[in-house]
């Protein structure tokens, strides 16, 4: 099992009701839009110290799931902070460059801590929600949401797809390891490179193996979800 769906299942909140959850998940994204730049700060304690003690977690291994997305944001808040302008004086600190000024403007500064402090506070908001909902109470989560039935089947099949990807991926490189197929880099790229290929032959095969189930079970085009 993927390692969200081993922590989604040992939550404490694993059996609570998905509406329940998603009820909470739109309050915590309201909060999290709605307080100031402090009160995003404080709720994006609160949250990542709630979604810990649910999972039971510790603190250093969410502050690794952060880590992730966190390079992302902080390129698009320098972004924002750095501005460019023909007058020196309108910037905080400025480097010249030709006929213009390159430096760190106020305003800017202003609207890079208020994002970046939403931004984090909302993240939260989506883990703790993605980290406590199993995926079987993601499907009747968007049954109740009136979400078309095609769409919801299309991700019931993806979620099946990745495991089985997975699983054939992992059995080709502990074959490939068992023969020193990894020892040197030469070797690795080959080997990878074999992966890929005999992994999208295998994957075709299954998928016509799970054809062929669903045919013989007289398969009318519907999942029973």
């Amino acid at each position: 099992m993927l390692g969200i769906d081993k922590l989604s299942y040992q939550s404490r909140w694993c059996r609570v009701s998905p509406l329940r959850k998603f009820a909470l998940y739109l309050l915590m994204m309201m909060l999290a839009f709605a307080l100031p730049p402090v009160g995003q700060a404080l709720w994006l304690l609160m949250l990542a110290a709630l979604t810990c003690w649910l999972l039971r977690v510790g603190p250093m291994r969410y502050l690794r799931w952060l880590a992730v997305p966190l390079g992302f944001l902080l390129i698009g808040v320098v972004t924002i902070v750095f501005s460019a302008s023909h007058n020196a004086q309108s910037l905080l600190l400025s480097v010249p460059l030709g006929s213009f000024y390159i430096g760190i403007d106020a305003q800017g500064l202003l609207v890079a801590n208020q994002t970046f402090w939403r931004s984090l506070a909302a993240l939260a908001a989506t883990y703790w929600l993605v980290l406590n909902l199993p995926f079987p109470q993601l499907i009747i989560l968007l049954q109740r949401l009136r979400v078309p039935r095609l769409l919801t089947e299309q991700i019931l099949l993806t979620w099946r797809f990745i495991f089985i990807l997975l699983d054939e991926a992992q059995a080709i490189h502990r074959a490939q390891s068992l023969r020193f197929g990894y020892r040197t880099l030469p070797g690795s790229y080959r080997s990878l490179a074999m992966l890929i290929s005999m992994l999208f032959t295998r994957v075709l095969l299954r998928y016509q193996q799970m054809s062929t189930t669903l045919d013989v079970k007289l398969y009318q085009g519907d999942f029973h979800l």
